[in-house]
């Protein structure tokens, strides 16, 4: 066992865990955040995304022991005070999801996108979500709710 500590949305956790335990697994099954889903365990699907020390990566081929002394932010974490940020209104606004399984992943890519291009256009919005794959939805709603938040509060 591998003892570490890790903000996890605000809350700083110390823990023991096995060196091969994945991030998303730990986020699941140890903190109970299930908003960030298991989707293809291959990183292909991007469902698991997560941002960790304000990058995104894919939490299932991250080790939770290299998020030691880092800092994470998942789906549930972007939701402040109860009050749904100006990129998850969107979404919702703009009928971005179906099934939903893909949308913490794209929330997640969304937002790094919006911080590194306030305003992008439509092919910036489909090549910055390129590693997040959508099922149901044909992507359409999904670029007209970042366009739509780009039009609003920029991410933090």
């Amino acid at each position: 066992m591998t003892h570490i500590s890790v903000k996890v949305d605000g809350t700083t956790y110390q823990d023991e865990v096995e060196p091969r335990l994945l991030l998303v697994h730990y986020l699941r099954d140890r903190l109970g955040l299930s908003g960030t889903p298991i989707g293809c365990d291959t990183s292909n699907c991007g469902a698991c995304t997560v941002e960790l020390d304000g990058v995104t990566v894919k939490s299932c081929s991250v080790l939770a022991v290299q998020a030691d002394g880092g800092e994470v932010t998942t789906v549930e974490g972007l939701a402040k005070d109860g009050e749904l940020s100006a990129l998850q209104r969107a979404f919702h606004e703009k009928h971005a999801l179906q099934c939903g399984y893909c949308t913490p992943g794209m929330l997640m890519a969304a937002r790094d996108l919006l911080r590194e291009n306030p305003h992008p256009s439509a092919d910036e919005i489909r090549h910055g979500l390129e590693g997040n794959l959508c099922r149901c939805t044909g992507y359409q709603n999904i670029v007209r709710a970042v366009q739509a938040a780009s039009e609003q509060e920029v991410p933090a």
